[in-house]
């Protein structure tokens, strides 16, 4: 029989109230108490940071207050930055590909209640979330369960993201919807660049 987490990450209906799932996310509260208040820009920051994402790159920055449910179903990449005020509701897995930078107070919800109300009153499911790489996700976006963010795409400031969204592709709005193209013009030299883990744009 499945526990509440397995039920939880698999997407299957799940009692995010368990006595499992408290305790889990209490713990993570805690150390993110540490990363937030007591231990903001110390020599532990960036350990702890590593201890509440275990399963991202080791230089993963999060500038606090950051706020996520458990933390290791978050999958982030190299050199991913989060800017202030974040919150990750990571039930489900949560992918942030290499170079992706998240602006203030953007919001990924993987986790989702039923509309119907006594069902509401019993379970919740969740659904993952994939960022590609080299995005920028605009300040106090809301990306949803289910959605996909192509490589290179940029959602602009203030947008709900209910639906998975191409590479190149800058989206705006509520909901979300593509403007227009980006990157058409980038040579094959270019592309080279941007999958090379030592090229950074210089000043």
């Amino acid at each position: 029989m499945k526990s509440e987490r397995e039920k939880m990450i698999a997407g299957e209906p799940y009692r995010a109230m368990s006595a499992e799932l408290l305790e889990i996310r209490t713990q993570t509260k805690r150390k993110l108490h540490r990363l937030n208040v007591t231990e903001y820009y110390t020599d532990k920051f960036q350990a702890t940071i590593n201890e509440i994402c275990p399963n991202s790159a080791l230089d993963l920055h999060l500038e606090p207050p950051f706020y996520c449910d458990y933390g290791d179903l978050i999958y982030a990449g190299d050199h991913v930055f989060l800017n202030f005020g974040c919150v990750i509701l990571d039930g489900g897995t949560v992918t942030i590909g290499d170079n992706t930078m998240i602006a203030p107070g953007v919001h990924i919800y993987s986790a989702g209640h039923p509309t119907e109300v006594m069902e509401r009153k019993s379970w919740e499911v969740t659904k993952p979330v994939v960022i590609g790489r080299d995005c920028w996700i605009g300040g106090h976006s809301t990306i949803l369960g289910g959605v996909t963010i192509g490589d290179r795409s940029v959602v602009g400031a203030g947008s709900v993201v209910t639906k998975s969204i191409p590479e190149d592709s800058l989206v705006f709005g509520n909901p979300a919807r593509i403007i227009r193209k980006l990157n058409q013009n980038l040579t094959q030299e270019d592309r080279a660049k941007l999958l090379d883990d030592s090229f950074r744009w210089k000043e």
